[in-house]
């Protein structure tokens, strides 16, 4: 993507205050960095734009690698940046995100009556964009922009919960995120942060003694991360108290929010892609905004949306970012300064369709799976078809309805050998390698340096490999496993269009009292020289645990072998389905390790000690038609 505009040049010297303590309203302190635009060596004088960055990973770090605050504080802004509670130099503890909305319409208000405070906008990253809708769910009345970026909308619907399944990645993130915080009060003692950065059992490792024990993990050192990663774990009912909770749910708080300008920014292979679209309709529509979306096909991270590929699938030059900070203060200058630079006159969606490149290897070893940018005005679009393709007992997927009057396919679904998850919408879901020999200062050696992905994110061919976790050897293809169904068009006689939300309707029974439903759309390349067994790149996935299938957070366990109707939300994409490719459909009953996996067994969620064996059966004759309903735009 080329950039519309100038690109900018700094205008001022930057000073730094660092570690101002902000009270909030429970006494607790947050440590505050304020990085002031200068001249001459002096601080500007009078109210100024404001820019807010809340983290929880060291806001010096944070700056160090990204580099945005110093930045911004060039081209004349204030910047505040501050440690969210628990983590490095603020006080309290950790508490997942619940302190979000409290503490950062606390910081809102201190901004607030500060001499030097002007219009405040804010900015971040996953859990610093959840820090944004958070806080602006408590209405601040000086919040005047924010770009969240990849950030989530429904904490139980996704991105935490799939509809009763767990996102491990939070648990993950609770094991690496501890052992690198260096708050004192967490590691009073310096064994602590030892024992949890040089001998202690890796993320992997826990993944296979699911679930967590009280006391038997390294968390217990860190007993702030012990107690919420227990309690994700096994809150798989809704509560209004936490699911509902402002920092948690933001839909829920909508119009409460000030009427601001908010830039949504997602991606097609991003963790938060369902949250992104979310807030754009719901929180568009509840006020004037201006509220618009970006999404390219990116995964997870600031940094992805500057690079022209996620995973193994390149998207072409012009799917990257030039510069995401110069886009970020075109929409600051436009917002909090009123300079007239176009941002008012742009369409409400910018989106990237993917599909439509070579087919080729690129020279880095990626499929060229190529793309465009285009605008829109709405979501989901106007011209939608919203379009059912059904299954069908040969393996087929057709336009048609069955007619038979009894089809179904069964498999045998062990939880002792789940699906390997290849690719996907996932972030976070990571271990920290050991620090490296002589080094004893956690904070000395930067966490990218210490990174073991246990998932990759993005498109990947749907074969094992040795990288993704919980494959074996001779790396065969997904859809070999006798748990996997697959389903898939015949090729395509000419190009099809895919963009928007994504719904399959399944009719099931099991054997069991509860188990996991898992859905997977697939772009399905043919053979070719660069590929000569095709390639089957995944396009979007969900997962639904049967006791939560009525959609309330009430759990109910299911008749044996009695037959069900079950709908299961993908994540919404962009892709155009090319002339000669099939679309696919996988079903199966697990995802590991994008999602927990269930035990079949219908004990409490997180406490589980048994495993059974499920017998899961997947209709599709004229009477239980099982189908993916597709939002295809007419060519």
């Amino acid at each position: 993507m080329e950039l519309p505009y100038p690109v900018s040049r700094p205008s001022h010297d930057v000073t730094v205050d660092a570690d101002v303590m902000v009270r909030m309203r429970d006494g607790v302190r947050l440590a505050t960095d304020i990085y002031w635009p200068t001249r001459d060596g002096r601080r500007i004088e009078g109210p100024h734009p404001v820019l807010l960055h809340r983290t929880p990973y060291n806001k010096r770090e944070a700056d160090r690698r990204v580099g945005y605050n110093h930045w911004f504080a060039s081209r004349g802004y204030i910047v505040v940046d501050q440690d969210c509670r628990g983590c490095f130099r603020s006080e309290g503890d950790v508490d997942f995100l619940l302190p979000e909305a409290p503490d950062g319409f606390d910081t809102m208000q201190w901004i607030g009556e500060q001499s030097w405070s002007g219009k405040v906008g804010t900015f971040g990253t996953s859990w610093s964009g959840w820090t944004q809708t958070a806080l602006a769910a408590l209405g601040p009345s000086n919040l005047h922009a924010m770009v969240p970026n990849m950030s989530g909308s429904n904490a139980y619907t996704s991105s935490v919960r799939h509809n009763g399944a767990l996102e491990l990645r939070f648990i993950a993130w609770a094991f690496w995120h501890s052992a690198t915080n260096t708050q004192a009060a967490l590691k009073s003692e310096p064994w602590i942060d030892a024992a949890l950065n040089l001998d202690a059992p890796t993320v992997r490792d826990w993944l296979t003694r699911w679930p967590l024990r009280r006391g038997q993990t390294q968390l217990a050192l860190v007993p702030p991360y012990e107690r919420w990663a227990l309690e994700l774990a096994a809150r798989a009912d809704y509560d209004d108290e936490y699911w509902g909770h402002p920092s948690m749910n933001p839909s829920r708080h909508w119009s409460d929010y000030p009427d601001c300008p908010t830039l949504y920014v997602g991606g097609w292979y991003d963790s938060y892609t369902r949250g992104t679209f979310e807030s754009f309709d719901g929180h568009g529509a509840a006020k004037r905004g201006p509220v618009r979306a970006l999404v390219g096909p990116w995964t997870h991270g600031t940094k992805t949306v500057e690079l022209q590929h996620s995973g193994d699938v390149d998207f072409g030059e012009a799917a990257a970012l030039p510069s995401f900070r110069e886009l970020h203060l075109r929409w600051f200058d436009a917002w909090l300064r009123g300079e007239r630079n176009g941002v008012a006159d742009e369409p409400p969606v910018h989106l990237f369709v993917m599909g439509g490149g070579s087919g080729r290897m690129t020279p880095e070893g990626r499929l060229d799976h190529g793309g465009r940018w285009r605008s829109e005005r709405e979501w989901p679009l106007a011209r939608t078809r919203f379009t059912p393709w059904f299954l069908h007992g040969d393996g087929t997927l057709r336009e048609r309805a069955p007619t038979v009057e009894s089809s179904h396919t069964s498999y045998r679904f062990d939880p002792s050998n789940p699906v390997p998850s290849i690719g996907g919408n996932v972030s976070s879901l990571r271990g920290m390698a050991e620090l490296p020999p002589g080094r004893i200062d956690v904070e000395a050696v930067p966490p990218t340096a210490r990174v073991d992905e246990i998932m990759h994110a993005g498109g990947f061919d749907q074969r094992e490999h040795r990288k993704h976790f919980g494959s074996r050897a001779p790396w065969l293809p997904l859809g070999a496993r006798p748990d996997v169904l697959v389903f898939q068009t015949e090729p395509l006689a000419e190009d099809m269009e895919v963009t928007g939300p994504i719904e399959v309707h399944l009719w099931v029974a099991t054997s069991a009292v509860d188990t996991d439903f898992t859905a997977k759309l697939i772009d399905v390349y043919p053979p070719s020289a660069a590929y000569p067994f095709g390639y089957a790149l995944n396009i979007s996935d969900s997962i639904l645990r049967l006791r939560y299938r009525n959609g309330d957070g009430v759990p109910a366990l299911v008749e044996p072998d009695t037959p069900l109707a079950i709908s299961i939300t993908l994540y919404p994409t962009s892709n155009v389905f090319v002339r000669g490719h099939r679309i696919r459909l996988d079903v199966s009953s697990s995802n590991f390790p994008r999602f927990d996996v269930n035990t079949n067994t219908g004990e409490p969620l997180g406490r589980e000690r048994m495993r059974v064996v499920a017998n899961n059966t997947v209709f599709h004759d004229a009477g239980r038609p099982s189908r993916i309903v597709l939002p295809v735009i007419p060519a």
